[in-house]
């Protein structure tokens, strides 16, 4: 009886994350600049049509199936108290959304995406989705509209938080996640007018 001819095309282990961490691997071991979507798909055991199903773009890769990402933002922000004081909520939100079990995966990709230049100009266009959902929250709790100045400054100063602790993060191994975050937050939170207490 002859057996079925694989088919190429997309296999049913094939996932966001799948890709995304076989790209991560490659772009690791070596460079970005030196791996080609070919290459990812053919270590993905894919065809290059069905990697472009799942990513728009090399660029996109090491970010894994963003909208997801989103989505847990929003869901996260949603399941806070209404009645707690914003930045108890933003910051409950942030530290829930940056808690990753295996932090040695997670520290290879995000020193590729703050790390690598050529991923620079793309990975803004990522940040922007991801201020939308905060400065969205901000907004409905203020009851004014996401481009108004407010939700727009707390977004973006979010963002330079994350930002912030991440690369502490990434630069000294012995810090958490969590410790680095929080603390970036928390100064924020205080005001710049605290920083005068600290000298």
């Amino acid at each position: 009886m002859p057996t079925e001819k694989a088919r190429v095309g997309r296999r049913r282990s094939t996932s966001w994350e799948h890709i995304s961490a076989v790209a991560i691997d490659l772009f690791t071991e070596r460079g970005f600049d030196e791996v080609s979507v070919d290459d990812v798909a053919t270590a993905a055991g894919i065809a290059r049509r069905t990697l472009f199903r799942y990513y728009p773009s090399k660029n996109a890769l090491p970010w894994g199936d963003f909208d997801a990402h989103l989505g847990l933002m929003q869901g996260l922000l949603a399941a806070t108290d209404p009645a707690a004081p914003i930045h108890e909520a933003l910051r409950e939100a942030l530290l829930a959304f940056n808690d990753f079990d295996d932090a040695d995966r997670h520290r290879q990709r995000m020193r590729l995406i703050l790390e690598t230049e050529a991923l620079q100009a793309y990975s803004m266009t990522m940040y922007a989705g991801w201020r939308a959902v905060v400065a969205a929250y901000v907004a409905r709790r203020l009851q004014v509209s996401p481009a108004d100045l407010i939700p727009q400054t707390v977004a973006w100063t979010m963002l330079a938080v994350a930002l912030t602790a991440y690369e502490q993060w990434l630069a000294d191994e012995s810090v958490s996640l969590a410790a680095a975050l929080g603390g970036a937050f928390d100064l924020l939170a205080g005001g710049l007018a605290g920083l005068e207490a600290r000298n």
